[in-house]
């Protein structure tokens, strides 16, 4: 039975962020490009954490299991350093992983950033819910989105019947 409303999940992985450090800029913009992307209604979980594995892993499972999320995007802990586990966390709690996604992600942003090599943010399904780790910066989280959000709606309706309508050429603007 198709939901009548899919539930999008923000999570924000950052130290700094999550202590008050700094203001977190990175959520805001994943859910600026999903408010300008989603044409249907939608519910809104926002959460941010430390780069701790455990915590990433116990968040994920809530967002997913216990607040049914449909989709959670993460921003964050994708890099290269020691502290940079966002994609060992998603990996350890979903049944599958769905490589295309970060290949996709990776070919579009290689196109400007040629560090772009050193992100390891992945894609992955646990139970009903479709994740996706996104790079920390508001441009690079533009970038990757634009380069797999077309496959979202057809994944979301291949897990539960959950119906997601995009203004597709918003979502393509990246490759124009």
């Amino acid at each position: 039975m198709a939901n009548n409303k899919i539930k999008i999940g923000f999570l924000t992985i950052s130290d700094r962020a999550a202590r008050g450090v700094y203001e977190d800029i990175s959520g805001p913009a994943m859910q600026e490009w999903i408010s300008n992307a989603v044409t249907c209604p939608y519910d809104i979980v926002s959460k941010v954490i430390e780069d701790e594995q455990s915590l990433i892993e116990e968040t994920l499972i809530d967002m997913s299991d216990n607040l049914g999320c449909n989709l959670i995007l993460s921003t964050g802990g994708t890099g290269p350093t020691t502290r940079d586990v966002t994609p060992e966390a998603t990996e350890a709690v979903c049944e599958r992983i769905f490589d295309g996604f970060a290949e996709q992600m990776r070919i579009v942003s290689l196109r400007t950033v040629p560090t772009a090599i050193l992100s390891r943010q992945i894609a992955g399904t646990r139970g009903k819910t479709l994740m996706i780790n996104l790079p920390g910066k508001p441009v690079a989280i533009a970038v990757c989105l634009g380069a797999v959000f077309l496959a979202v709606p057809k994944c979301l309706e291949l897990l539960d019947d959950s119906i997601i309508t995009i203004d597709k050429a918003f979502v393509t603007q990246v490759f124009e």
